[in-house]
């Protein structure tokens, strides 16, 4: 991974004096994103930036970089896995090549194909390609947005960058925080692209690209790439399991292998779960080289794994480095995580993902493999149960019987007479019957998250007014999505809200950028993807048993207690890793009503309440923690970003 940006004249004018000093001063926001290299180059309209992170062809990788006549000109942040198969294609139609980088190869293959070349490509991806020859400029992002890509334009320039932070280098570049990315935040716990947290800052969607010509001026994004599964009752039902499991192993197998291409070790991040233990296992199944794995484990034993990591790698044979993080150093850190995410967040849990990736790069590596979009692809979450179970229970509505599935999901709090299980039938039987509703299986979890708007001050509910980011949402998904199988609807949602927005950003590359480690992520792979689309549901979830297919695939090779093991989401402590800490009057200072006065964006007295709340110990439910760290969150983004006299 790099760090990519540049100026583009919407006129075709030259950029004339001063645009190269602004595009330097971008590159140096992005510093932490490629700390062994920069590189400029202007013409024309154009000039771009790069900060590099050398993992592939170390000496002669720099960028910008362009073809053998200076025509064509690329700044680009990722990696293309299959650059060597390309390469050869290329070489064969004559194509000459000076240097051994899978950027290069990009080069050629625009030379070759134009905005087509997307549909050739195995990787992640964020790049920009200046023509000469037609003062065009093109910006392109990878399907499920794994290389972030931020443009912010007006009547006259566009300017495009990695991260928002460099964007107000900019002259005309103000930021200011936009009502209905909050309201989206408190509802999806994400922003929905082209949306960001910033008014008049766009984030190019995940899948599409966008091309200018001076004739033209900016024209819209389009879209390449979108998630898609067969009509229901079209799934290849005739393919037997052992069939389908030798598939997915297969499938699996090859996409790790692309992903150790590297010209610098590579690691693996162990969580302990099935998705990661495979990708661990595969890794040592293919290499000879000795493997480092890379795990998290907390002080707090409520929200430990380390046992679970630690026989694994004993299983398998990988050494084993961890970091345990206490709950007072994710308060502390907590202010630099808004700073990488650039976004309010509901959750602590991106904070000891960022101790992890330091823990990587104190070992000396740049690339660790990661287990993301296993559970999205292959129907790991309990929210795919939760919405199977509401359809069973729908049929028969008035059924005692029925709504206890749910004690196999919640054994904590079984329905049996006793008020955590009456408050959870009376969440889940909430808008029971509608089952054809947009977003079923997604509408109890934003409807509890939209509670939170509560916290709202008058003006900011003013400023968003009637918007329903649901409404949003919906005029968003492809033409085909209400033909799918209501697993696939929810699998869609899932990876459109949750992996691309939240889990492949705010905790996923913006925290191993943060310490210069690029995460590749095998399950992604677009082969991998194709498969799991065509993967009939009950493969995915047998009855209540998640990720069956994967299970199956992958049972000879790991450990019988991880393969058989239940789904554990991943959590971080939250309001107690801010309110059990020495420096906690930093806390309380943040969200003093001073300080949310001045912001304008929460209900002073409501906030005031919430923090006594917290502050008296004890557990909390999602609603008051959720409302805890989004509010405080949005008050950082504001100190880091916006105010004129920043606490930090």
């Amino acid at each position: 991974m790099c760090g990519i940006c540049g100026l583009y004249d919407l006129e075709g004018s030259d950029l004339g004096d001063g645009c190269e000093e602004i595009v330097r001063a971008m590159v140096e926001h992005l510093h932490h994103r490629g700390p062994d290299g920069k590189g400029y180059y202007s013409h024309g309209p154009a000039a771009m930036g790069h900060a590099r992170l050398s993992i592939i062809d170390l000496t002669t990788g720099q960028q910008p970089m362009s073809n053998e006549d200076d025509s064509i000109w690329i700044v680009f942040n990722g990696e293309i896995f299959n650059y060597i198969e390309l390469r050869a294609g290329l070489e064969g139609k004559g194509h000459i090549f000076r240097t051994t980088s899978d950027t290069e190869v990009l080069i050629h293959l625009y030379e070759d194909l134009g905005t087509d070349m997307l549909y050739r490509l195995n990787g992640q991806f964020a790049f920009a390609v200046y023509d000469k020859r037609e003062r065009s400029l093109l910006l392109a992002r990878d399907p499920f947005g794994i290389c972030p890509l931020f443009y912010f334009e007006n009547t006259k320039l566009l300017a495009f960058s990695s991260e928002i932070k460099a964007l107000p280098e900019v002259p005309d570049v103000e930021l200011a925080l936009d009502p209905l990315a909050l309201s989206q935040i408190f509802t999806f716990w994400s922003v929905l692209s082209p949306r960001t947290a910033f008014k008049n800052i766009v984030s190019l969607p995940p899948g599409n690209w966008l091309k200018i010509r001076p004739e033209n001026g900016l024209s819209s994004h389009r879209c390449y790439w979108h998630l898609d599964f067969p009509k229901q009752g079209e799934e290849d039902n005739k393919k037997s399991e052992a069939a389908w499991a030798e598939e997915v192993e297969d499938a699996l197998v090859a996409s790790v292998r692309l992903r150790l291409r590297s010209d610098v070790p590579v690691g693996v991040y162990l969580s302990g779960g099935l998705d990661s233990s495979i990708t661990a296992s595969i890794v040592k199944k293919l290499t000879s080289t000795p493997i480092e794995a890379f795990s998290l484990a907390f002080a707090d034993a409520s929200y430990d794994e380390s046992a679970f990591q630690q026989r694994l790698a004993n299983s398998i044979g990988v050494h084993y480095n961890t970091v345990r993080v206490k709950n007072h150093q994710i308060g502390q850190v907590f202010p630099e995580v808004i700073m990488h995410g650039e976004r309010p967040i509901l959750r602590a849990a991106p904070a000891p993902l960022f101790f992890l990736s330091e823990l990587v790069q104190k070992a000396g590596f740049k690339v660790v493999l990661t287990g993301e979009g296993a559970d999205e692809l292959f129907g790991g979450y309990d929210l795919f149960k939760e919405d199977k179970i509401r359809r069973f229970w729908a049929k028969a509505p008035d059924s005692l019987r029925r709504p206890q599935l749910l004690n196999r999901l919640y054994p904590h709090a079984p329905l049996a007479n006793t008020k955590a299980g009456r408050m959870l039938t009376a969440f889940y039987h909430k808008d029971l019957l509608p089952t054809n509703t947009f977003g079923y299986s997604h509408r109890p979890t934003w409807n509890n998250t939209r509670t939170l708007t509560a916290y709202f001050s008058q003006n900011l509910k003013e400023s968003i007014g009637d918007y329903n980011p649901v409404e949003e949402l919906k005029a968003s998904v492809p033409d085909t999505f209400f033909s799918w199988h209501s697993l696939h609807q929810a699998q869609f949602l899932e990876t459109r809200l949750l992996l691309s927005e939240y889990l492949l950003s705010s905790q996923g590359e913006r925290m191993t950028m943060g310490h210069s480690i690029e995460g590749r992520y095998p399950f992604l792979d677009p082969n991998v993807i194709s498969l799991t689309t065509r993967i009939p549901p009950h493969l995915k979830l047998r009855g209540l048993n998640e990720k069956y297919i994967l299970r199956k695939a992958f049972e000879k090779l790991l450990p019988v207690e991880i393969a058989s093991r239940p789904k554990r989401p991943y959590l971080a402590p939250n309001k107690e890793s801010f309110l059990d800490r020495p420096d906690v009057s930093k806390i309380y200072e943040i969200l003093s009503p001073h300080r949310l006065s001045r912001s304008g964006y929460f209900h002073v007295s409501r906030v005031g309440k919430l923090l006594n709340k917290c502050a008296k110990g004890g557990q909390l439910g999602f609603r008051d923690n959720a409302g805890f760290l989004g509010i405080l969150s949005t008050q950082i983004l504001w100190e880091k970003f916006l105010a004129q006299e920043p606490l930090f």
